[in-house]
């Protein structure tokens, strides 16, 4: 997760203040199930929507293979709609 922050602020020009601050508070895990679950996307998703990195989103981090584990197939699956409503080529992630 502090890698998304760092790769957000460094290759997409977004300092994602909030989220580093979610992250700190509730730890990587909570605070990507606290976005996943949320009933619209987050202003910082929308910001890397608009600097062309959706790569860089916590949707597109829980598709990642390696990650499969820690989320069930429901939060993935929203994962996976929010990310294809903005275009996202899904492969590029694995999924």
């Amino acid at each position: 997760m502090l890698e998304i922050y760092r790769c957000a602020k460094f290759d997409a020009g977004y300092n994602a203040t909030r989220f580093l601050g979610m992250v700190s508070e509730q730890g990587g895990y909570e605070a990507a199930r606290t976005l996943i679950h949320a009933s619209n996307v987050s202003d910082g998703y929308t910001a890397l929507w608009e600097r062309g990195h959706l790569e860089l989103t916590v949707e597109a981090l829980i598709l990642k293979p390696e990650w499969h584990d820690l989320f069930s197939e429901e939060e993935r699956n929203i994962a996976r709609d929010r990310l294809t409503k903005y275009d996202f080529d899904l492969t590029k992630v694995g999924s």
